[in-house]
């Protein structure tokens, strides 16, 4: 862990599970055991098929009735504009981009939460050129996030199952649950999984 002031939402691991349907992209987010088997359903969020992917909205649960967080993007049709992470309230609780210059060879995403601030990358670039010039949907996606000081903030993992399924542990007490799961499901999404 690194030292400074605890998120006022923290998991140390969480899933995160796409849903296959046809016209709806559908997320669980569920607080899980180390060994990443869902124990409790903490937000779920849908995304239209072909939409722009310019806003996703959390859910506490299916009834959708109460927001409980959110991701938008700071400006419309703007993929260098980054995206705010919001609480229940609309209260910023974080920030990504994607570093469209940096992800040519291996994407990379910069994030900003209170104290800390950070950047992922894809472990494993031949991977990651591997999923961009071909067709095949077996490739992992891994992204590790560190400081500035190259140490550990959180990481996402895809799991092979039907539909996507991504681990995230989350070693660095200050990142809140919610901006690691925003950044999770974002990584779904805007890569077009």
């Amino acid at each position: 862990m690194t030292s400074g002031t605890p998120a006022e939402m923290y998991l140390p691991h969480f899933v995160v599970k796409q849903k296959l349907t046809m016209m709806v992209n559908r997320y669980e987010v569920s607080e899980s055991d180390e060994s990443g088997n869902p124990t409790r359903l903490m937000a779920l969020a849908e995304q239209k098929r072909m939409a722009f992917k310019e806003q996703v909205t959390f859910f506490s649960d299916a009834s959708k009735s109460r927001a409980v967080f959110g991701f938008k993007a700071r400006r419309k049709l703007d993929l260098n504009a980054g995206y705010d992470i919001t609480d229940e309230s609309g209260a910023q609780i974080g920030f990504f981009r994607k570093d469209f210059g940096a992800s040519l060879l291996r994407s990379t995403f910069h994030i900003e939460g209170p104290g800390y601030a950070g950047t992922g990358q894809e472990r494993n670039q031949v991977a990651g050129l591997l999923r961009r010039f071909t067709e095949l949907d077996f490739i992992p996606i891994h992204f590790d996030f560190v400081d500035a000081g190259g140490a550990p903030l959180f990481s996402v993992e895809r799991k092979m199952s039907i539909g996507d399924r991504y681990r995230v542990t989350v070693p660095d007490q200050r990142v809140d649950f919610r901006v690691a799961a925003a950044v999770a499901v974002a990584l779904d999404a805007l890569m077009a999984r």
